[in-house]
């Protein structure tokens, strides 16, 4: 696949996250990081970072440090300004990042979050929407329609709390949509990463 470059854009680079049972090898961050014209760092949190093995994820506040950590470090190696960098992931490395974002640790380009967590299966009171409304940079969302995390119908309802600019994409899928998705998605990430 030929994607069309990035270069030129408002962002200079593009920081990943995984999901709580993933890591940085998964495979649309490496298409991501093999497609797209900028660089793309594709990030392990700390409790993954130990080595193989199930483990459980870090609490928030360590999530949010990471994020803020590997964004710092990004800018530098990159020769960057930070703000230029967005940031994102999968489920919670996304989540992780939205909330970087909306306490004000990053000022990112933007988030690129792919499959938002937006409450745990069957527990659809267990919202994570509360700082949703403190985020007012350009705001990248990929989801499935059939993800147990969250309904398109329940995203609808607090979507609009986002202070920035929104771009919905949804696909027949659930959390993890299947890899012959990835080249659109690939597609739609960098048409939007152009558009910065």
């Amino acid at each position: 696949m030929t994607s069309t470059s990035a270069s030129g854009s408002g962002a200079a680079g593009l920081v990943l996250f995984h999901g709580a049972g993933g890591d940085r090898d998964h495979r649309l961050f490496v298409a991501l990081e093999n497609s797209l014209d900028i660089p793309v760092g594709r990030i392990n949190f700390p409790y993954r970072a130990k080595g193989p093995g199930r483990r459980f994820p870090d609490r928030m506040p360590v999530l949010v440090d990471a994020v803020e950590q590997a964004v710092e470090e990004a800018a530098g190696t990159w020769g960057v300004a930070a703000d230029r960098i967005v940031a994102g992931g999968r489920s919670m490395g996304g989540r992780a990042a939205s909330v970087a974002a909306a306490e004000g640790r990053i000022e990112p380009a933007g988030l690129a979050m792919l499959s938002y967590p937006l409450h745990p299966p069957a527990k659809p009171d267990k919202l994570r929407v509360d700082h949703f409304e403190a985020i007012d940079c350009p705001v990248l969302l990929i989801q499935g329609r059939r993800d147990p995390f969250g309904s398109p119908d329940e995203f609808a309802e607090h979507l609009p709390s986002i202070a920035g600019p929104l771009t919905e994409h949804w696909f027949e899928a659930n959390h993890d949509p299947p890899a012959g998705l990835d080249p659109q998605i690939v597609d739609l990430v960098d048409s939007w990463l152009r558009g910065l």
